[in-house]
């Protein structure tokens, strides 16, 4: 199986390149589009500022490949967040796979939301062997509000979209490369999808 992390310079690569090697699986850096195109599961990641990671993606023209993609893309943290419409962050336009706007938590919390958080409302194949409730690793500002692509919730003062799917493409705001045996069984079932 060919598994292709993109590389646009926003990301915690490593981290997760070591968690799929811990499945048992080899992942290729790449922003080169033919390596893109061919490869059999793609995982967009992204940590860092919205309109920054955008400006990049354009410079190589990812932001027209991405939203091209036939097999299955996982889009991690920021990588989710810039595949939704808009993104509040930097008044970013995304790449609008998901049909929805990222917003900045209110005032009332305190932001970035780091840390574990419960996801529920689990509603795809990713979550196979994954309990309501469970717990993953979270770092963000912004969040994607309820929508009828969530696949699972969580609650942070409000209740927000942490997963999302539109045919093949998949986001989740936290970070299953960091979230221990139920976030490595994510990364496995999106592998095995």
């Amino acid at each position: 199986m060919k598994i292709v992390i993109i590389n646009y310079g926003a990301g915690n690569i490593q981290s997760i390149k070591f968690a799929i090697k811990r499945l048992g699986y080899e992942a290729v850096l790449t922003d080169n589009e033919e390596e893109i195109r061919n490869a059999d599961k793609v995982i967009f990641p992204g940590v860092g500022e919205a309109s920054s990671a955008m400006e990049k993606l354009k410079h190589t023209g990812l932001d027209k490949i991405i939203p091209t993609l036939k097999q299955p893309v996982l889009g991690i943290c920021l990588g989710m967040q810039l595949m939704c419409k808009h993104c509040e962050e930097g008044d970013t336009n995304g790449l609008n796979i998901f049909d929805v706007d990222v917003i900045k938590f209110d005032d009332t919390k305190k932001v970035p939301q780091i840390g574990w958080n419960q996801i529920e409302n689990l509603k795809s194949d990713l979550f196979k062997g994954i309990s309501e409730k469970e717990y993953m690793y979270l770092v963000h500002s912004f969040y994607v509000p309820i929508n009828e692509e969530a696949i699972a919730i969580t609650s942070y003062g409000l209740k927000y979209a942490s997963a999302l799917q539109e045919k093949n493409f998949y986001g989740v705001q936290f970070h299953p490369e960091k979230s221990s045996k139920a976030g490595a069984q994510i990364l496995k079932n999106f592998l095995e999808l």
